[in-house]
């Protein structure tokens, strides 16, 4: 057990349906009215338990951040994916249960991850977000991110626009 207040550990099988319900209710909150409710409710259904068993014993880099010993927020991250923007590291996804957000712990959970890249000598780092998710769109701005590029992502025979931020490998 843990004296402090806020835990930043790798996850580990045993936290596998911490995972699945962060995601959930994260997603939920998030994109509920963003998404058609249909293709939410099917994005959200693929990440139960098994998915995450998978992930890990792939090997997916997830960070878990507990509050008091409660699983309240992940990331997961690894060698940049998006071609062109120079980046080596890419947070793949970030995510609090919302009633966690807006208290400063996304920024504790970013942080944290950046500085684990940079320390596998991962320069630059790239996060790609919803475009229409101005909340996720807002914290990477404020996190210091520069929007430098746009694609796009099909979901349900919709076509969405994703955001890409970037950030040059000094770290704050």
């Amino acid at each position: 057990m843990t004296t402090d207040l806020i835990d930043l550990r790798a996850a580990r099988t045993a936290d596998c349906e911490a995972l699945a319900g962060i995601h959930t209710e994260a997603w939920l909150g998030a994109y509920r009215g963003v998404l058609h409710g249909v293709d939410l409710q099917k994005m959200v259904s693929r990440r139960g338990i098994g998915w995450w068993r998978g992930a890990l014993s792939r090997g997916v880099n997830i960070r878990i951040l507990s509050i008091a010993d409660v699983p309240a927020g992940y990331a997961t991250y690894g060698p940049c994916r998006l071609r062109g923007t120079g980046m080596d590291g890419e947070i793949y996804e970030l995510y609090l249960k919302p009633e966690y957000q807006g208290l400063g712990f996304g920024r504790t959970l970013f942080t944290n991850v950046r500085e684990t890249l940079a320390a596998k000598n991962m320069a630059g780092l790239a996060v790609q977000v919803l475009s229409d998710n101005q909340p996720a769109r807002n914290f990477y701005r404020a996190m210091g991110g520069k929007l430098s590029a746009k694609s796009w992502y099909r979901i349900g025979g919709r076509r969405m626009e994703l955001s890409i931020y970037t950030w040059l490998p000094n770290i704050p």
